[in-house]
């Protein structure tokens, strides 16, 4: 059963164009920044976005940044709301379950085939927008780029001391203490590796940013970038850590997938599935940002979308990141649950 669904869903080319156009975005954005030059302000834009200039082994980390606010869950809301209510609402779910497929079966093969959509979907974005980087950009002398990030604080959704709202826009938390860049060097890409490396014998000036010596900064940088701590990292940490931030934010769409999913087993309408599921997550990004709902803003479900930006930082910072993955895996297994207590009760009449 598992087989059929998966194979039904990649042979439907809404699916291949769901996943070219979220390709596709990341795709423009840097081609603009390259033929341009200009990257946007430290705090604005996409996390990240500011420091690709310099790297472009940075780009998959920017992608995901850009994609993840709008345009992924709505992706994932979208296959996961057709789920069920897509063949109910085509008149094939009675004439499926004719067969001899339990309900539980069927609904498990579809949470896994969102599973599937969201895995292969993330993988695409961060492969297409890896090569497009490097392409573009380069790999070299990335000299703690990622610093350009300027600490933010609020009540927002992600980073250790919860910076940043929902979306992706300067989506960052404090650098770690001992390595962490001030406010001062937030505010220029270059101003990260000055503190360790400038001229000799050159006054620092103020609001100006230090500079390190071109073939010191070869030395130091080569083949690797910096953490939001400023520390170098090599290209198989930086791997790592970008397939730690791939795997969180897969289990945080996940949690849209659940949302989705449920109501593709209340109503006959994938519209209308999709369109509750992200009217919740509308809500839930509303509720993030308001002081009054800070009682509920730590179950909320995108209140630790960005903290796998944390996952940049050295040491990573595990605290928003675990709960992050408490909160998406109680969201998924609860409306699961619904979903199924629902789905083996109703009676299908299409």
């Amino acid at each position: 059963m598992i087989v059929v669904e998966l194979r039904k869903m990649f042979r439907r080319p809404r699916t291949w164009l769901t996943i070219g156009l979220l390709c596709l975005l990341p795709v423009i954005v840097a081609i603009f920044l390259a033929s341009t030059r200009i990257a946007p302000t430290p705090g604005q834009g996409a996390a990240f976005l500011s420091a690709v200039l310099e790297s472009g082994s940075l780009y998959p980390a920017a992608a995901l940044a850009l994609v993840l606010p709008i345009f992924l869950p709505v992706a994932v809301a979208v296959v996961a709301g057709d789920a069920v209510a897509g063949e109910s609402g085509a008149g094939t779910l009675r004439y499926l379950l004719v067969r001899p497929v339990g309900r539980t079966r069927l609904l498990v093969a579809k949470l896994v085939s969102v599973v599937v959509f969201v895995v292969a979907t993330v993988a695409a974005v961060a492969g297409t927008s890896y090569v497009t980087g490097v392409t573009l950009f380069g790999a070299g002398d990335p000299v703690a780029v990622v610093n350009a990030i300027p600490q933010i604080s609020g009540p927002g959704g992600g980073g250790s001391s919860g910076g940043g709202s929902g979306g992706g826009a300067g989506a960052s938390a404090p650098a770690a203490s001992g390595g962490s860049a001030s406010a001062a060097d937030a505010g220029d890409p270059g101003a990260a590796g000055g503190a360790a490396g400038s001229a000799p014998g050159a006054p620092p000036t103020a609001g100006a940013p230090s500079q390190l010596d071109p073939t010191e900064a070869r030395e130091r940088a080569a083949d690797s970038v910096a953490s939001l701590s400023g520390d170098p990292l090599s290209p198989a940490d930086l791997a790592l850590r970008l397939l730690g931030a791939m795997a969180y934010i897969t289990i945080s769409m996940l949690g849209v997938g659940a949302i989705a999913l449920f109501l593709s087993t209340v109503t006959a309408s994938s519209l209308g599935a999709t369109l509750g599921a992200l009217a919740a997550l509308i809500s839930s990004q509303v509720l993030v940002t308001l002081d009054a709902a800070a009682s509920v803003t730590p179950y909320l479900p995108t209140r630790y979308w960005l903290a796998w930006i944390d996952f940049f930082r050295d040491p990573i910072f595990l605290r928003d990141i675990r709960a992050g993955v408490l909160v998406q895996v109680a969201y998924v297994v609860i409306l699961m649950v619904a979903a199924w207590a629902n789905f083996t009760t109703k009676d299908v009449a299409q």
